[in-house]
């Protein structure tokens, strides 16, 4: 009874064996022992050595007088080997090999076997002639069980030597293990195919504990947490840039005020070639003289523009059937200290030099002249320090001076306030005609207007009134309503003075060879005024010291005269 030394199952005959340890052990490992080829099965090797290696079978025969045992291809009968009887002989050389420990013979114990121990019918000891075999014989490695059938397989392949003598085997010596660590735990494993099975257990795991809806929950959180943190960065991001931008846009952002914008554009103007030195420090010098004084330079004033409207309208425009036109006004234009952001300031000049020449508003007016822009700031801080408008004295930080800083219709209202003189805020705050028209401002403007001829049952085509021009403002800027048009079709047009106008163009209205062009710019129909909301200050009389004191808590929470 034989016993497989790699599976130990017994067997009866040795063919059987090596039939066993061809099939069993071998399948996987088949090689042709006369060349390189393998990686193929049992029956596709059989047919190439039949079909490649015909001459082997029949070298046998030509040397069947020498040794029947050291030839590899012949029987112990002299006939040549079959394809299957070489492949036995490879499974029994194999076996041997694996059956035997590496280094256990010496060289000269190898050529004693390889000469006189040669069994009858391959050369190779049988599996029952070995040495038995340890625990250690199982473990050795794939090179080394190549190296010993190549080994074997020279042994008996009578070619490979000139005087037909077995060659002396050499078997290698044993090779230290390779060791293959997990990357994902402390594991180490003795072989690539016993690392890669333990990898993908960790995969599966970890793909298994992903998969699960705990896992998908969190996940969802996770990201939704994550968009809404980048989403409240960007708004912040946002917020901030609109921030910085409606600061410059209102004059708060630490550029300084009317004075540094003034030195700056002068100083641009000298370097581009277009102002003199001298001529800088002279402008200068006057500019920090009236800054000094308090009143404006005039440079920017025009005087006697209602004389030349009412002057035109004498002779001109007969298909209008009624004119109305304030109290003679100046026109100041914004200059090179507050280009861009004192249209305020500016319209508010207006309508102090009209008030200067009505005798009910003058004596409330602590000078005569008009005061300059940076004058007109240190004046609505006063008004604010009264404790008129806190609201609007909280956007501004309670500080103007300095600032670039634009102001609108509640500035305006709290500075006439302070100065005794009763004042409305009329609120326009959404269209009332087609194509987003206001008809209802020009009708409240006739209104306004009108009131000084009531008394008369037939009012005259041209009247120039005593009433101070209106202020009107808009989103981004203002301008001063100095009278009313009514055409023979009912048509309404507004007469305004543009701080945007140059002092050039404005005295265009003073000559009469350039008049009739200059008015266009000053009359407005209801298409040119298509802004979302409009408000109107309105001059209406004067405050008494207790009215004063009213209008000044009623300015705690300031409203609107809203219409519609």
């Amino acid at each position: 009874m034989l016993t497989c030394e790699i599976c130990g199952e017994e067997i009866m005959l040795e063919e059987d064996m090596k039939t066993h340890l061809l099939l069993c052990h071998l399948e996987n490992d088949m090689h042709c022992p006369l060349c390189s080829l393998s990686g193929v099965s049992y029956d596709e090797l059989c047919f190439h050595i039949s079909s490649a290696h015909p001459e082997e079978q029949h070298r046998g025969q030509d040397s069947a007088s020498g040794s029947a045992g050291t030839n590899t291809g012949v029987t112990e009968s002299g006939k040549p080997q079959t394809a299957p009887e070489l492949l036995l002989s490879q499974s029994s050389c194999d076996t041997a090999s694996e059956a035997t420990p590496t280094g256990a013979f010496s060289d000269a114990t190898d050529s004693v076997r390889s000469e006189q121990n040669t069994t009858p019918d391959n050369g190779c000891s049988s599996a029952g002639e070995t040495a038995p075999i340890t625990s250690m014989m199982t473990t050795q490695c794939a090179q080394t069980r190549q190296e010993s059938v190549q080994h074997c397989t020279e042994d008996y392949n009578g070619s490979k030597s000139e005087d037909n003598k077995p060659k002396h085997k050499h078997l290698s010596s044993p090779r230290k293990e390779k060791l293959f660590s997990c990357p994902m735990c402390a594991l180490v494993c003795s072989s690539a195919f016993i690392l890669q099975e333990h990898v993908e257990l960790h995969l599966q795991e970890q793909q298994s504990v992903e998969g699960s809806p705990g896992s998908d929950l969190k996940l969802a959180r996770q990201l939704q947490q994550e968009e809404e943190h980048t989403r409240k960065q960007e708004e912040a991001q946002q917020e901030k840039e609109e921030f910085k931008k409606l600061q410059r846009q209102f004059g708060l952002d630490g550029r300084g005020g009317y004075c540094r914008q003034m030195e700056r554009t002068m100083g641009r103007a000298v370097a581009r070639g277009l102002m003199a030195p001298a001529e800088f420090h002279f402008k200068r010098a006057e500019m920090m003289e009236s800054l000094a004084s308090g009143v404006d330079d005039g440079r920017t004033r025009t005087h006697g523009v209602i004389r030349a409207l009412y002057d035109y309208y004498q002779t001109e425009c007969r298909d209008c059937v009624h004119v109305w036109l304030s109290a003679d006004t100046d026109h100041y234009c914004s200059s090179e200290g507050d280009k861009g952001w004192g249209c305020g300031y500016r319209n508010f000049q207006m309508l102090l030099s009209s008030l200067h020449r009505i005798d009910t508003y003058a004596p409330l007016l602590p000078e005569k002249a008009v005061p300059s822009i940076p004058q007109v700031q240190s004046m609505i801080e006063g008004a604010w320090k009264e404790g008129l408008d806190p609201q609007g004295a909280s956007h501004f930080n309670q500080r103007l001076q300095g600032t670039q800083a634009w102001i609108g219709a509640t500035e305006i209202f709290a500075l006439l306030t302070s100065l005794g003189i009763s004042a409305r805020i009329i609120d326009f705050h959404q269209p009332t005609g087609p194509g987003d028209t206001h008809p209802r401002l020009f009708d409240w403007v006739k209104q306004y207007y009108s009131q000084s001829s009531r008394n008369s049952r037939l009012p005259p085509r041209l009247i120039h009134t005593s009433l101070p021009p209106l202020y009107l403002q808009h989103q981004g800027h203002s301008r001063s309503i100095v009278g009313l048009e009514q055409k023979k079709n009912g048509k309404l047009c507004l007469l305004l003075l543009d701080p945007g106008s140059s002092v050039s163009d404005t005295q265009k209205l003073l000559s009469r060879d350039t008049v009739s062009t200059a008015v266009h710019h000053v009359r407005k129909f209801y298409g040119s005024l298509k802004h979302k909301q409009y408000q109107v200050v309105a001059v209406q009389g004067v405050l008494s010291a207790e009215e004063k004191q009213i209008s000044i808590l009623d300015s705690r929470t300031l409203h609107a005269e809203r219409i519609p």
